[in-house]
């Protein structure tokens, strides 16, 4: 089979194969590489039908290819590189055994203009995350209801860490993700979108916020603001908001993890959108 015929051999662990490793626990190889590994039947076959830049396919060199596999190899437009079983099981987050493929995706640029902007436009910002789960939890929502893009901003955890890339469930192959230094570029795009004539509205949510996210009016253009897990939102994210809302909670329960405080938030959006 066509599919089969491999670009590359890799049967011991050479510097091919240290670059790859290097992807799953290197942040700035990642970012230096302009690459990042991705497992899994839903998000591999995401990213092909998205169109998402695939450089390499990872197969298993002595085992038979699925017709998924095959068709993979064939659409991915990739190198075909077959790889030792113990060498891809080194690769992946399979407890036994080896997948029967791993894709080398290429890292998007971090271009704010890749967030499609409107009057339904409904984003996410979020500050300094610590826990690359979270991340990919938010993107996952934001797929769930149709939301327009995630900026993550200052120095925190990386949306390629092959944990976001596995809580996203796929769906960062469906949402813009875009990386940004701090928020002052952020505060920079609000205001030319406002220039343009699209009323965007800065919307951050921390417990002791003035307002419950209930009462706030979120059906317009809304980029919402989530602070990090454990400091929330730093002083110029709260500068910029035109209002910060709280989310009511009873319990025992101090605050909310910040995905879930992200996914309540656009959900509250998503119910008065679809009331109004």
């Amino acid at each position: 089979m066509n599919a089969r015929k491999p670009t590359l051999r890799v049967s011991r662990p050479n510097a091919r194969f240290q670059q790859w490793e290097a992807l799953l626990h290197n942040r700035n190889k990642r970012q230096r590489a302009g690459e990042f590994i991705v497992q899994g039947v839903r998000p591999i076959s995401l990213a092909l039908e998205r169109g998402w830049p695939i450089r390499a396919v990872l197969y298993d060199a002595d085992r038979p290819l699925s017709r998924w596999g095959a068709q993979v190899i064939e659409g991915s437009g990739g190198e075909r590189i077959a790889v030792a079983a113990q060498l891809l099981h080194q690769l992946s987050d399979q407890d036994d055994g080896s997948p029967e493929l791993i894709a080398v995706a290429a890292v998007p640029d971090d271009q704010l203009s890749r967030i499609p902007m409107g009057p339904s436009f409904l984003g996410m910002a979020f500050d300094r995350p610590s826990l690359p789960g979270n991340i990919g939890t938010i993107i996952r929502s934001l797929d769930a209801i149709g939301g327009s893009g995630l900026i993550v901003t200052g120095h925190g955890a990386d949306p390629y860490d092959p944990r976001a890339v596995r809580a996203s469930t796929g769906s960062l192959f469906a949402v813009p993700v875009i990386r940004q230094p701090s928020h002052q570029p952020l505060v920079t795009w609000v205001r030319e979108q406002r220039a343009a004539g699209i009323p965007l509205t800065i919307v951050g949510t921390d417990e002791n916020g003035s307002d419950d996210i209930a009462d706030v009016d979120l059906t317009g253009p809304v980029l919402l603001a989530i602070g990090n897990e454990n400091a929330g939102l730093s002083a110029g994210w709260r500068d910029a908001c035109d209002v910060v809302a709280r989310i009511p909670i009873g319990g025992a329960a101090s605050s909310l993890n910040a995905a879930n405080a992200a996914s309540i938030a656009l959900y509250e959006a998503a119910r008065q959108r679809g009331r109004a």
